[in-house]
């Protein structure tokens, strides 16, 4: 399927590993231009070169989204190179596990910004582009907040408030023709999943306790698979869907477990 994403510029926090580099390649492999924000220039600039390389279209711009200030110049870097943004994809983020037992306000609040408060501010300076270009905002979540997980307060209530803040933004934006939607997260396979999963001592025993409670085939949700409804959303094929929470899980968070 042609998703008519050729030429648009759509802008990917986070968007040099995991989950934010698959959604640039597919992106990028649609004929747009994906514009990766990422707080390291090494990663941003590999994974450009990677896309490219392949006679595909990307940039970058190096910032520290925790930052306000670097929120509101990166977004105006963008504008300067390229004149609009037709998409905005809100990905940055990390499960730090601040927890209430074990958290501060400090570490909770250093969270809220690392995973929730970018999405809001880089929405925000890139809206008078989308509303000149009818574009559209996906926010990625994770199932932490809707199920919980367990010593990662802040983490789930930033995830709490990107699910919020899809809804909100789908009503705010619907006199724009502004669409907003979300796609949820539980088990994929990521660099820093990865990461987690060698902590443990048995780490393979570990990783089939979990990929056995996924129920459509018992296995991590690929990160192409993530990328493919990102992309889906993102573009005109999908044009009267807004609001939506489209949870890319293998069913982990609706279905019965027992099955």
């Amino acid at each position: 399927m042609d998703l008519n994403l050729r030429n648009k510029v759509i802008v990917v926090s986070g968007g040099a590993k995991g989950i934010g580099a698959a959604i640039s390649a597919i992106l990028a492999e649609e004929g747009a231009t994906a514009v990766i924000i990422g707080r390291n220039e090494e990663d941003n600039a590999k994974l450009v070169q990677e896309i490219t390389g392949k006679g595909h279209k990307a940039s970058h711009v190096t910032a520290e989204l925790t930052q306000p200030d670097e929120c509101k110049r990166a977004i105006a870097m963008i504008l300067e190179q390229y004149g609009g943004i037709d998409g905005l994809v809100n990905n940055a983020g990390v499960n730090d596990g601040v927890g209430l037992e074990n958290g501060n306000y400090e570490a909770f609040m250093v969270s809220l910004h690392k995973n929730l408060v970018h999405y809001y501010l880089l929405a925000q300076h890139a809206l008078p582009a989308l509303k000149q270009s009818k574009g559209s905002i996906v926010n990625i979540g994770s199932k932490t907040g809707e199920t919980g997980q367990g010593g990662t307060s802040a983490y789930a209530a930033a995830n709490g408030g990107r699910n919020a803040l899809t809804r909100e933004w789908a009503v705010e934006l619907l006199p724009y023709g502004i669409r907003v939607n979300a796609v949820i997260v539980a088990e994929a396979w990521t660099p820093l999943y990865e990461t987690w999963i060698n902590t443990f001592e048995n780490k393979e025993e570990k990783l089939k306790s979990i990929t056995q409670k996924i129920p459509l085939e018992q296995r991590m949700t690929k990160t192409e698979e993530i990328a493919n409804t990102v992309a889906f959303l993102l573009s005109d094929k999908s044009s009267h869907t807004t609001g939506q929470l489209i949870h890319v899980d293998g069913g982990y968070v609706h279905l019965d477990r027992a099955l």
